[in-house]
């Protein structure tokens, strides 16, 4: 049977939604192992816009749930509408909307809080036994949903989030873009992604290492 699995979005581009390469090779992982993908996003508006040819602010307000959209070619619903007794598992890729949509750890670091949506839907997944993927810098979120003492990556030990992470209570190892940190005990599985990634190919390393261990441990369920 092929599996379901639930990729949560936050938008479209770098600096203020879904990173595009990660969402796309994750995307592209799930259909060529045979898994049926639903995309979600939330019904939110995004904490702002930034101009990606400039990178400077705009004086717009865009949905979250539209832009993600664009990723997903209209394939998408709103996050309240999932369930997770509906998959088998759950990703998300980053880019900084995971840390300014999803969350706020852009803004408030160890002290951020996540989305209730967001919260409510990895929680149930966690609370089921079903593997959650995380990339990127989504893995800040870790602890908020299996609790102080889960394993993750975000890539460099040195850097300022994998201090911020272990602050909040996480196990942070350090890990190279091509690889993999699986936490087998809250089926949790992180990779660096564009943390350390300077080409596609060497995100797309470690983001199909990911889909592939994520679908393995649907398999032990």
């Amino acid at each position: 049977m092929n599996k379901k699995v639930a990729v949560i979005l936050s938008g479209c581009g770098v600096y203020d939604g879904s990173e595009i390469y990660e969402s796309v090779v994750t995307l592209l992982r799930l259909d060529q192992r045979g898994a049926k993908v639903q995309c979600f996003a939330p019904e939110i508006e995004q904490m702002h816009v930034i101009n990606h040819l400039t990178g400077e602010e705009m004086p717009e307000r865009r949905s979250v749930l539209i832009e993600a959209a664009r990723l997903a070619r209209g394939e998408i619903k709103p996050l309240a509408q999932a369930r997770a007794e509906d998959f088998d598992a759950l990703i998300l890729p980053g880019g900084f909307g995971a840390a300014k949509n999803l969350c706020n750890f852009a803004t408030q670091g160890p002290d951020c809080q996540v989305n209730p949506e967001v919260l409510a839907l990895t929680q149930a997944f966690a609370q089921a036994g079903k593997p959650i993927g995380l990339m990127c810098i989504a893995p800040t979120m870790a602890t908020h949903i299996f609790g102080t003492g889960v394993t993750l990556t975000l890539g460099s030990d040195e850097a300022d989030a994998a201090a911020a992470v272990r602050q909040m209570g996480a196990e942070h190892q350090a890990c190279a873009v091509d690889d993999i940190v699986v936490d087998h005990k809250h089926k949790l599985v992180t990779t660096p992604a564009y943390m350390l990634a300077q080409t596609i190919s060497e995100a797309a390393a470690g983001i199909n290492k990911l889909v592939d261990q994520v679908l393995e441990m649907t398999e032990a369920r």
